[in-house]
């Protein structure tokens, strides 16, 4: 049994992302209780995120080219096992240095996925679908952050931090079985060496400036992952189930909303723009930066959390868009390594770094203050998606001779 149709390998990699970021995102609901019982620092609970980050940008590149010359399939379903067991394994951490090195493997498994992945979805469909695809696929970022964040607080409050742990890692193992129903993925014949194809990728300048983009957008969106509900916890006295059910919540009504506004404005204004894409992403990481800065700086826990749902409907605009726009510069033999320097980059700028420097300015200056600074890389992030404007006729004109 062969899953054929289009629609079908979408709905289970739609799936299977949703459980790839509820297994990335529930430690964070859980720091409170590892930091606890493990007697953590907040630079060493930070450093958790970095761990995870670190391995994860450093395995895609090599993966993908992998993938590209033997065969994508086989990766997705050995990455989805691998992180699944990780999981489990993190829930089994006596210490620091154990729990370190569980969530780095979680990061080797999520790279066969998060690097391959958008490519195989996106040659399932014609280009005329790819974005609506794409911006469905994304989709699962929102919520499984939030399901991550729901259920690790929830199930963290009732059970323990380990058994949380080890509750959204098991379904994994199922879900590398199901994979391997995923169509066969033959070896693109022209794909080149890994050294010409990355160059190829990093020689595009739109693809460079929206990967710099993302990474301002990331490094924000990924302190805020680790360290919002521990804001909330800290600054307007929440449980540990209560703030992580509450940034778990916002998180994914607000991002639902932002990816499924952003797809259809993005579509809307193609018409008459075709850098629609790129002005819709910019648009709302310009819009979010004071937004996200207000739900930190508030003076009330209402006005902090409604600041916060506006900020992450603005800054999730761009989840469908920015995806389409790296299809769009790159043609399809360089597709997954596209998506793998992506990764790299906007990790590397990002997220591997912004949890233990939000951690290290918190213990100086307090974590308000981190956060509050680490708002500025979204303006970074939206100047550079306009930027991006200039070049990208070009790109997608050089990109649009290849085989769809």
């Amino acid at each position: 049994m062969r899953l054929t149709s289009p629609r079908g390998v979408l709905a289970l990699l739609l799936a299977v992302n949703v459980l790839n970021y509820v297994d990335r995102q529930v430690v964070y609901a859980l720091l409170p209780l590892i930091s606890g019982d493990l007697r953590l620092s907040d630079a060493q609970a930070g450093s958790l995120a970095s761990a995870f980050m670190v391995v994860y940008m450093l395995a895609a590149p090599p993966i993908a080219w992998l993938a590209d010359t033997r065969g994508r399939k086989p990766w997705i379903v050995m990455g989805v096992g691998l992180w699944s067991l990780a999981t489990v394994a993190s829930g089994l951490s006596r210490g620091f240095a154990s729990l370190f090195a569980a969530r780095a493997a979680v990061g080797v498994g999520e790279a066969c996925y998060g690097a391959i992945s958008p490519s195989f979805v996106a040659e399932r469909f014609s280009p005329q679908q790819r974005g609506r695809a794409l911006a469905v696929f994304s989709m699962a970022i929102p919520v499984g952050s939030a399901l991550g964040y729901a259920v690790g607080g929830a199930a963290g409050a009732a059970f323990g931090w380990r058994h949380a742990l080890w509750m959204v890692g098991a379904p994994g193992l199922l879900m590398a079985a199901l994979c391997t129903l995923l169509p066969d993925d033959p070896p693109h014949k022209d794909t080149p060496t890994a050294a010409s194809g990355y160059r190829e990728v990093w020689a595009s300048p739109t693809f460079r400036l929206i990967t710099l983009a993302g990474a301002g957008m990331t490094f924000a969106l990924g302190g805020f992952a680790v360290w919002m509900p521990t804001f909330f916890h800290r600054a307007w006295g929440l449980s540990v189930e209560h703030a992580g059910m509450l940034f778990g919540g916002v998180t994914v009504i607000a991002g639902l909303a932002g990816s499924l506004l952003g797809g259809w404005l993005a579509d809307a204004l193609r018409a008459r723009n075709k850098h629609a894409d790129l002005i819709v992403s910019g648009a709302g990481l310009l819009a979010g930066m004071p937004a996200a800065a207000l739900a930190i700086a508030a003076p009330g826990f209402h006005a902090s959390v409604a600041a916060l749902f506006v900020a992450e409907t603005l800054l999730f605009l761009n989840m469908g868009p920015l995806n389409s726009a790296i299809v769009a510069v790159t043609r399809l033999e360089t597709r997954s390594m596209a998506f793998a320097a992506n990764i790299f980059v906007i990790h590397l700028l990002g997220d591997a770094a912004s949890p233990t420097l939000i951690g290290w300015g918190s213990d100086l200056f307090g974590l308000k203050a981190a956060l509050l600074a680490s708002c500025l890389a979204l303006g970074a992030g939206g100047a550079l998606c306009f930027l991006a404007r200039g070049a990208f006729d070009a790109d997608a004109a050089r990109a649009a001779g290849a085989p769809a």
